[in-house]
Protein backbone atom coordinates (compact mmCIF):
# COMPACT_ATOMS: atom_id res chain seq x y z
CA UNK A 1 0.00 0.00 0.00
CA UNK A 2 2.88 2.33 0.99
CA UNK A 3 4.75 1.79 -2.45
CA UNK A 4 1.24 2.70 -4.15
CA UNK A 5 1.05 5.67 -2.14
CA UNK A 6 4.58 6.76 -3.18
CA UNK A 7 3.77 6.13 -7.05
CA UNK A 8 0.50 7.69 -7.34
CA UNK A 9 2.26 10.65 -5.26
CA UNK A 10 4.60 10.58 -8.31
CA UNK A 11 2.59 10.66 -10.63
CA UNK A 12 0.83 13.58 -9.49
CA UNK A 13 4.37 15.06 -8.75
CA UNK A 14 4.86 13.66 -12.64
CA UNK A 15 1.38 15.72 -14.00
CA UNK A 16 1.98 19.21 -12.40
CA UNK A 17 5.45 19.46 -13.65
CA UNK A 18 4.51 19.00 -17.27
CA UNK A 19 1.34 20.99 -16.72
CA UNK A 20 3.96 23.88 -15.47
CA UNK A 21 6.45 23.20 -18.56
CA UNK A 22 3.74 23.59 -20.70
CA UNK A 23 2.74 27.38 -19.15
CA UNK A 24 3.96 30.04 -21.48
CA UNK A 25 6.68 32.47 -20.07
CA UNK A 26 5.25 34.85 -17.26
CA UNK A 27 2.25 33.68 -16.66
CA UNK A 28 2.14 33.60 -13.66
CA UNK A 29 2.67 37.39 -13.92
CA UNK A 30 -0.34 37.11 -15.95
CA UNK A 31 -2.35 35.18 -13.37
CA UNK A 32 -1.58 37.77 -10.80
CA UNK A 33 -2.46 41.00 -12.42
CA UNK A 34 -6.12 39.30 -13.35
CA UNK A 35 -6.27 38.22 -9.49
CA UNK A 36 -5.41 42.43 -8.51
CA UNK A 37 -7.91 43.36 -11.40
CA UNK A 38 -10.72 41.16 -9.33
CA UNK A 39 -10.21 42.90 -6.13
CA UNK A 40 -9.95 46.41 -7.45
CA UNK A 41 -10.77 47.00 -10.99
CA UNK A 42 -8.40 50.06 -12.50
CA UNK A 43 -9.92 52.78 -13.86
CA UNK A 44 -10.41 52.56 -17.36
CA UNK A 45 -9.03 55.84 -19.58
CA UNK A 46 -6.23 55.28 -17.77
CA UNK A 47 -2.53 55.51 -19.04
CA UNK A 48 -1.09 51.98 -19.23
CA UNK A 49 2.77 51.39 -19.06
CA UNK A 50 3.55 47.90 -20.30
CA UNK A 51 6.76 46.46 -20.79
CA UNK A 52 9.40 44.63 -19.40
CA UNK A 53 11.23 45.21 -16.03
CA UNK A 54 12.24 48.76 -16.61
CA UNK A 55 8.80 49.10 -15.63
CA UNK A 56 7.97 46.15 -13.47
CA UNK A 57 10.42 47.54 -10.72
CA UNK A 58 9.19 51.16 -11.16
CA UNK A 59 6.63 50.16 -8.35
CA UNK A 60 6.14 54.22 -7.60
CA UNK A 61 5.64 55.44 -10.80
CA UNK A 62 2.19 57.00 -9.50
CA UNK A 63 4.66 59.50 -7.28
CA UNK A 64 6.32 60.37 -10.88
CA UNK A 65 3.04 61.19 -12.37
CA UNK A 66 0.81 62.54 -9.69
CA UNK A 67 -1.59 64.15 -11.82
CA UNK A 68 -1.96 61.19 -14.11
CA UNK A 69 -4.03 57.90 -13.54
CA UNK A 70 -1.30 55.38 -14.33
CA UNK A 71 -1.61 51.58 -14.56
CA UNK A 72 1.58 49.48 -14.27
CA UNK A 73 1.40 46.58 -16.28
CA UNK A 74 5.79 45.76 -16.71
CA UNK A 75 6.25 42.31 -16.12
CA UNK A 76 9.45 39.89 -15.58
CA UNK A 77 12.23 39.97 -18.51
CA UNK A 78 9.54 40.29 -21.13
CA UNK A 79 10.36 40.58 -24.83
CA UNK A 80 7.84 41.86 -27.18
CA UNK A 81 6.33 38.47 -28.04
CA UNK A 82 5.52 38.60 -24.40
CA UNK A 83 3.59 41.55 -24.99
CA UNK A 84 2.10 40.17 -28.41
CA UNK A 85 0.96 37.01 -26.62
CA UNK A 86 -0.93 39.19 -23.63
CA UNK A 87 -2.09 42.21 -25.21
CA UNK A 88 -5.63 40.82 -24.92
CA UNK A 89 -5.07 40.23 -21.32
CA UNK A 90 -3.12 43.07 -20.32
CA UNK A 91 -3.47 45.83 -22.74
CA UNK A 92 -7.02 45.89 -24.54
CA UNK A 93 -9.37 45.28 -21.30
CA UNK A 94 -8.41 48.51 -19.32
CA UNK A 95 -9.24 50.44 -22.29
CA UNK A 96 -6.50 52.51 -21.88
CA UNK A 97 -6.79 56.25 -23.31
CA UNK A 98 -2.55 56.06 -23.84
CA UNK A 99 -0.19 52.75 -24.11
CA UNK A 100 3.53 53.52 -23.28
CA UNK A 101 5.64 50.51 -24.02
CA UNK A 102 9.14 50.05 -23.34
CA UNK A 103 10.04 46.68 -24.56
CA UNK A 104 12.91 45.57 -27.38
CA UNK A 105 15.91 45.55 -24.93
CA UNK A 106 15.24 41.74 -23.76
CA UNK A 107 14.67 40.53 -27.79
CA UNK A 108 18.06 41.98 -28.78
CA UNK A 109 19.91 40.53 -25.72
CA UNK A 110 18.47 37.18 -25.68
CA UNK A 111 20.30 33.89 -26.37
CA UNK A 112 18.69 33.72 -29.30
CA UNK A 113 19.26 37.36 -30.07
CA UNK A 114 17.38 38.97 -32.85
CA UNK A 115 18.02 41.81 -35.70
CA UNK A 116 16.94 45.47 -35.48
CA UNK A 117 14.63 44.46 -38.12
CA UNK A 118 13.00 41.46 -36.50
CA UNK A 119 12.24 44.02 -33.40
CA UNK A 120 10.69 46.72 -35.72
CA UNK A 121 8.47 43.73 -37.14
CA UNK A 122 7.18 42.72 -33.81
CA UNK A 123 6.53 46.13 -32.78
CA UNK A 124 4.81 46.86 -35.79
CA UNK A 125 2.51 43.26 -35.05
CA UNK A 126 1.60 44.68 -30.78
CA UNK A 127 0.91 48.23 -33.06
CA UNK A 128 -1.19 46.36 -35.15
CA UNK A 129 -2.99 44.58 -32.65
CA UNK A 130 -3.48 48.27 -30.24
CA UNK A 131 -4.58 50.24 -33.43
CA UNK A 132 -6.90 47.82 -34.35
CA UNK A 133 -9.06 47.48 -30.64
CA UNK A 134 -8.03 50.58 -29.47
CA UNK A 135 -8.21 52.74 -32.70
CA UNK A 136 -8.65 56.49 -30.95
CA UNK A 137 -5.96 55.47 -27.95
CA UNK A 138 -2.60 57.33 -28.14
CA UNK A 139 0.57 54.88 -28.66
CA UNK A 140 3.78 55.85 -27.25
CA UNK A 141 7.25 54.03 -27.45
CA UNK A 142 9.98 54.45 -24.89
CA UNK A 143 13.39 54.11 -26.52
CA UNK A 144 15.49 51.49 -25.66
CA UNK A 145 17.81 52.74 -23.17
CA UNK A 146 21.28 52.33 -22.96
CA UNK A 147 22.46 49.51 -20.58
CA UNK A 148 26.07 49.41 -19.37
CA UNK A 149 26.48 45.60 -19.02
CA UNK A 150 24.71 45.01 -22.58
CA UNK A 151 27.14 47.48 -24.46
CA UNK A 152 27.89 44.51 -27.29
CA UNK A 153 24.70 44.95 -28.61
CA UNK A 154 24.25 48.70 -28.65
CA UNK A 155 24.96 48.74 -32.38
CA UNK A 156 21.65 46.93 -32.83
CA UNK A 157 19.95 49.25 -29.75
CA UNK A 158 20.58 51.99 -31.87
CA UNK A 159 19.54 50.62 -35.22
CA UNK A 160 16.23 49.64 -33.57
CA UNK A 161 15.58 52.59 -31.93
CA UNK A 162 16.10 54.46 -35.64
CA UNK A 163 13.78 52.00 -37.30
CA UNK A 164 11.46 52.35 -34.59
CA UNK A 165 10.90 56.12 -34.41
CA UNK A 166 10.83 55.78 -38.23
CA UNK A 167 8.29 53.76 -38.25
CA UNK A 168 6.05 55.88 -35.65
CA UNK A 169 6.18 59.08 -37.44
CA UNK A 170 4.58 57.91 -40.34
CA UNK A 171 1.73 56.69 -37.86
CA UNK A 172 -1.13 59.20 -36.61
CA UNK A 173 -1.13 59.17 -32.63
CA UNK A 174 2.07 58.19 -31.76
CA UNK A 175 5.49 59.07 -30.54
CA UNK A 176 8.29 58.09 -29.90
CA UNK A 177 10.00 58.72 -26.57
CA UNK A 178 13.87 59.13 -27.06
CA UNK A 179 15.70 58.53 -23.32
CA UNK A 180 18.87 57.17 -24.65
CA UNK A 181 20.55 59.99 -25.09
CA UNK A 182 19.23 61.83 -22.09
CA UNK A 183 21.17 58.59 -20.90
CA UNK A 184 24.68 59.71 -21.73
CA UNK A 185 27.74 61.83 -20.74
CA UNK A 186 28.48 64.89 -22.37
CA UNK A 187 30.88 62.34 -24.11
CA UNK A 188 28.53 60.26 -25.19
CA UNK A 189 29.24 57.29 -22.98
CA UNK A 190 26.58 55.47 -21.02
CA UNK A 191 26.64 56.71 -16.96
CA UNK A 192 27.14 53.88 -13.92
CA UNK A 193 25.59 55.66 -11.56
CA UNK A 194 22.29 55.76 -13.07
CA UNK A 195 22.34 51.90 -12.66
CA UNK A 196 22.15 49.43 -9.52
CA UNK A 197 24.58 46.75 -9.68
CA UNK A 198 23.67 44.55 -12.01
CA UNK A 199 24.23 47.68 -14.75
CA UNK A 200 21.15 46.91 -16.04
CA UNK A 201 17.91 47.95 -14.27
CA UNK A 202 18.16 51.82 -13.00
CA UNK A 203 18.47 53.66 -9.70
CA UNK A 204 15.83 56.79 -8.61
CA UNK A 205 18.16 59.23 -10.60
CA UNK A 206 17.79 57.04 -14.15
CA UNK A 207 14.13 57.29 -13.04
CA UNK A 208 14.41 60.84 -12.67
CA UNK A 209 15.53 61.08 -16.07
CA UNK A 210 12.58 58.76 -17.60
CA UNK A 211 9.88 61.07 -15.60
CA UNK A 212 11.27 64.37 -16.93
CA UNK A 213 11.33 62.95 -20.74
CA UNK A 214 8.30 61.47 -20.72
CA UNK A 215 5.76 63.32 -19.04
CA UNK A 216 5.30 66.18 -21.56
CA UNK A 217 4.18 63.01 -23.56
CA UNK A 218 1.07 61.88 -21.64
CA UNK A 219 -2.25 62.32 -22.47
CA UNK A 220 -4.79 64.29 -20.01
Amino acid sequence: MKKIILLALGVCCLISTLQAQKLPPFWQDIVAFKKQDSLQLPQQKAILFVGSSSFTKWKDINTYFPEYPIINRGFGGSTLVDLIRYAYDIILPYQPKQVVIYCGENDLASPDSISATEVLNRVKTLFAIIRTNLPNATISYVSIKPSPVRASIQGKVLAANVLIKAFLKKQKNTAFIDVYQPMLDANGQMREELYVSDRLHMQPAGYAIWQKIIAPYLVK
